[in-house]
């Protein structure tokens, strides 16, 4: 119980973290932070018994810079929506394409790397979209970060957590 995930809100309500049961009670304990919303279950101590949070708002404001997100094919699979950029074929065998080859001094960044179906990269092989007679559905750009991220291993949220994290 006590290795459940607790969403963490800044002061002002804002998405900051995912932290375990037992920091947030530490946390609550303390008198740094407030539960808004209660889990399922009850932390018994000798005291007594007290609801399990799952969203708890912390005291004071923290200032933190946006992290960028990682370049992986994960990443680039999951911005692209699994769709081919060049036939638009929804797929989960996909590969990794650079719109201008790597070899032709194209970039490994978010506007240079796109996903592509297997017969697609290899029609384009080591050339330019033009040069192949291919056309991109959309151009790549770097994901957006208005949303709060959620790292993969984390992806199970709870019903709570939707009203907080869709702001």
């Amino acid at each position: 119980m006590v290795n459940l995930p607790v969403l963490v809100l800044n002061q002002n309500y804002q998405p900051l973290n995912i932290c375990r049961v037992r920091r947030a009670v530490v946390l609550l304990f303390c008198g740094k932070a407030e539960a808004l919303e209660n889990g399922l279950g009850v932390l018994h101590t000798i005291d007594g018994a007290y609801p399990i949070p799952s969203v708890i708002r912390l005291a004071y404001l923290v200032k933190r810079p946006r992290l960028q997100r990682k370049l992986t094919k994960f990443e680039v699979f999951n911005r692209d929506h699994y769709v081919c950029q060049y036939c638009g074929r929804e797929a989960r065998e996909l590969t990794l394409d650079h719109v201008i080859p790597r070899r032709r001094g194209g970039m490994h960044t978010w506007e240079n790397v796109i996903s592509a179906c297997v017969p697609c990269n290899r029609r384009k092989a080591g050339r330019t979209p033009q040069e192949a007679g291919m056309k991109l559905i959309r151009q790549p750009q770097p994901p957006r970060d208005g949303h709060f991220y959620v790292p993969y291993h984390q992806r199970h949220l709870n019903k709570e957590w939707q009203k907080y994290l869709n702001q």
